[in-house]
């Protein structure tokens, strides 16, 4: 995977912006305003992802590709190599969870209004 797709894949979710908050180098992915992933761009070799923490664990104990997430809440961000033992398929469930647990944490009524 590199930037492109990995850009690509998050903005073809619903209600996807990009932004750079951080800076020029960091590619930051929010649903609503809330961040779901991050990546840097010049130098993409890992992005952080939201995870269940419980998820979390145990996917740090199965892939040397994923950490606790790097300059976030190790509790609830994971930092996902891409040059490691982490798939491309894997990635890409990776991003979905993300995005699926940040969709979920918005209020009610935002999410109902988004579903119609």
């Amino acid at each position: 995977m590199n930037i492109e797709e990995f850009r690509e894949y998050c903005l073809s979710k619903p209600f996807v912006t990009e932004g750079l908050p951080f800076g020029p180098d960091t590619l930051v992915l929010k649903v609503h305003g809330k961040m779901f992933a991050l990546a840097g761009i010049d130098n993409f070799s890992s992005m952080n992802l939201k995870c269940d923490p419980e998820r979390a664990i145990e996917l740090r104990a199965e892939y040397n590709g994923i950490k606790p997430g790097y300059h976030m809440s190790k509790v609830h961000w994971n930092t996902v190599s891409v040059n490691e033992d982490v798939s491309y398929k894997m990635i890409l469930e990776l991003i979905d969870h993300s995005y699926a647990l940040v969709f979920a944490s918005l209020p009610k009524k935002v999410r109902e209004s988004q579903e119609k």
